[in-house]
């Protein structure tokens, strides 16, 4: 349930199953954002080889214009039809993600675990969840998500500061904690088949999310086709769960959980995505990443001309080959000391080169450039010149000892690194994946009708309050105390303690009181909780004759 969840729901709810480039790296360039495409040429299926001679060029001597690919995608890029024709809502968009299929499964295979469950002796109330309760359940999901608070129950606390009303109008808290706990995506009595299969090469471990993972991977693809400019990405979504894929990764903000490769657009859709698992059998022998970019980049599906961005763990002289053969231009940062790069000394930059210094190598397709910023950069791309005349602006030191922000020389492709590589930490969840993608397709469609589009706080608000059929217009009401008041509505007072009196449900005792909730006869003894009378009220309707 871990790729369902939110995190802060995950860890609290679900009990013990699922209890310019960066300055500070050599290799990690700047993450820069969203924008324009490459235009290619004329494809050509090779470049005539330049064998370098064990020197580094400058920025001043010529280069040759590289070969790119012509953009021919399969479809035409953006947001694909039904969608295009008229205006959507926020749920419309996000139902082409998790539709009545998806509900209907979730509905279908969390009521067989919780029957499961109690066969197992768990203690909790249960009735089946149907598909309008299920929507709900998400979208208070996404709620919480949007308003945080410490933990889950705090939702529906009273007695607090930040008591907030809008979870106990939508759904009573025992009831929110008992769907979470039995959430389930596949179905159970599989999941026993598939785990007597453990240890043996018929294991899936992907098993109990598969249903729903080939439906999102599916979505994601058929309701949108990238732009011309790509990114290779991992994901990483915390859990602590004791599981053999969990990975750990030191320079990720989440160090472990399950890793995700991610195919995205340069706006942040996520258009595919695989789930680590560790070593394949069907292995290349070619390298993981290797493997992760080719089983991501579908020519079948994309079409050709694309260009790939991706980081040092991808980047390869190998891969980057393959790509070019497949009508694939690539672009990503490199690790010193990887085979293929150049290890040339003569002319090469030192730790004494001055900003901006830019050293380059052509071999073939590869052109391989190096950049001092604050520290050294390397670059590798098959669809870039050296430079272009690009600058950005540094601070330096002056010679009479000030610091000033002075233009200095920037390769074409780091800047086009920058330009087109899109990493992101809002996609942790298959539930995550749906709501961002549709509010990137909100934002193309606005731009499409030239509205203005919301925020993605306001869209994800919004679609919250669609989903639970709570308007966003006021403030919910908030449900009744559980308050004694008069039995009787008689406007004269000294007729109230005597007229239509009552036997408190608790001690018997006649009293003029009632509870305004249960319409009950109540005194206003301090042991008379609000417990106590729904035990009294259910018995009395159980035996009316008693």
């Amino acid at each position: 349930m871990l790729l369902f969840f939110p995190p802060s729901v995950a860890s609290q709810v679900t009990y013990e199953e699922a209890n310019g480039p960066s300055t500070s790296s050599t290799t990690s360039p700047q993450r820069g954002r969203r924008c324009g495409r490459i235009h290619g040429r004329e494809e050509s299926r090779s470049l005539s080889p330049v064998t370098h001679d064990g020197r580094w060029n400058t920025e001043a001597d010529p280069d040759i214009v590289p070969n790119v690919p012509r953009f021919t995608p399969k479809r035409t890029p953006g947001v694909q039809p039904p969608l295009t024709f008229g205006k959507w809502s926020p749920l419309d968009i996000f139902s082409q993600y998790f539709d009545e299929e998806v509900v209907n499964i979730l509905c279908a295979n969390t009521n067989k675990n919780a029957v499961r469950n109690l066969e197992r002796g768990r203690k909790f109330t249960w009735a089946d969840v149907y598909p309008e309760e299920m929507k709900k359940y998400i979208g208070l999901l996404l709620y919480m998500g949007v308003m945080d608070l410490p933990k889950v129950r705090d939702f529906w606390r009273k007695k607090t500061l930040f008591h907030v009303p809008f979870p106990a109008t939508v759904m009573s808290r025992d009831r929110f904690l008992a769907i979470s706990y039995n959430l389930h995506i596949s179905d159970p009595m599989e999941d026993a088949e598939n785990d007597k299969k453990r240890g043996t090469e018929e294991y899936d471990c992907l098993h109990r999310v598969q249903p729903v993972l080939d439906i999102m991977r599916n979505r994601c693809m058929s309701v949108y086709h990238p732009r011309q400019n790509i990114s290779v990405d991992e994901r990483m979504i915390a859990t602590k769960a004791r599981i053999f894929f969990k990975q750990y990764m030191k320079a990720k903000p989440t160090k472990w959980g399950i890793k995700l490769f991610v195919l995205a657009d340069v706006n942040g859709y996520t258009i595919d995505f695989k789930i680590y698992t560790g070593k394949s059998k069907f292995a290349s022998g070619k390298g993981l990443s290797f493997d992760v970019v080719t089983s991501l980049v579908n020519r079948d599906y994309l079409g050709s001309g694309y260009v790939i961005y991706c980081d040092n763990f991808y980047t390869s002289t190998l891969l980057f080959r393959h790509l070019h053969q497949l009508g694939f231009g690539a672009c990503g940062t490199c690790r010193e000391g990887s085979v293929g790069v150049p290890s040339a000394k003569q002319n090469a930059l030192s730790k004494r080169s001055p900003r901006g210094s830019i050293r380059w190598i052509r071999d073939g397709v590869l052109l391989f450039v190096k950049w001092m910023d604050t520290r050294e950069v390397t670059m590798c791309t098959t669809v870039h010149t050296v430079y272009s005349g690009e600058t950005v602006l540094r601070w330096q030191m002056t010679e009479d000892g000030q610091k000033e922000n002075v233009p200095v020389p920037r390769p074409t492709a780091v800047q086009q690194y920058n330009k087109h590589i899109h990493f992101t930490l809002s996609h942790q969840h298959f539930l995550d994946i749906a709501v961002t993608n549709s509010f990137i397709l909100h934002k193309e469609l606005c731009a499409i009708h030239h509205d203005k589009h919301m925020t993605q706080q306001n869209f994800q608000e919004l679609l919250a309050a669609q989903l639970t059929g709570v308007p966003l217009d006021g403030s919910p009401k908030e449900r009744c105390d559980h308050l004694p008041v008069p039995v009787s509505d008689t406007q004269d007072l000294s007729q109230r303690a005597s007229m239509g009196r009552r036997r408190c449900i608790r001690c018997k005792r006649s009293t003029p009181w009632k509870c305004q909730e249960c319409d009950v006869g109540l005194c206003c003894a301090v042991l008379h909780t609000k417990e106590i009378m729904y035990k009294q009220k259910a018995n009395s309707e159980s035996n009316p004759g008693g």
